[in-house]
């Protein structure tokens, strides 16, 4: 069960925010619920109970490559590893100074794509 989970996150993780936006979308009117009705009654509860609150760590991680490197092949196919990008796309990803590997993914997950696009040869940042 807990791979299935882990393969779902992974799954969540490769989508844009408008396909991000959709599914919340599409899961409201399958549910008869709102994603917003919780954001809006913490806003209205107490903007001072949020205030005393101590500062949370950061959950979510981009992955961004800032240069391929003198091994750029061995980085395409890292890239196309972690997001199943076709060779075209991960090639175009790999030259883009700046690109998003991954997008919103947790610390441990941020850490072995960092890891391993590094031992390839590229340069990441995660922010």
């Amino acid at each position: 069960m807990a791979a299935n989970l882990e393969s779902l996150v992974a799954s969540l993780s490769e989508l844009s925010v408008l396909e991000a936006a959709e599914l919340v979308k599409m899961l409201e009117e399958k549910w008869g619920v709102s994603a917003a009705a919780p954001v809006a009654m913490m806003a209205a509860g107490g903007a001072a109970a949020a205030a005393a609150e101590p500062v949370e760590e950061k959950t979510e991680f981009d992955v961004i490559i800032k240069d391929a490197g003198p091994k750029k092949i061995e980085v395409i196919k890292v890239i196309r590893q972690l997001t199943n990008l076709g060779l075209g796309e991960a090639k175009t990803l790999a030259e883009t100074a700046g690109g998003k590997v991954l997008s919103a993914v947790g610390k441990d997950a941020a850490q072995d794509a960092k890891k391993k696009l590094e031992e390839a040869g590229g340069v990441v940042e995660l922010a």
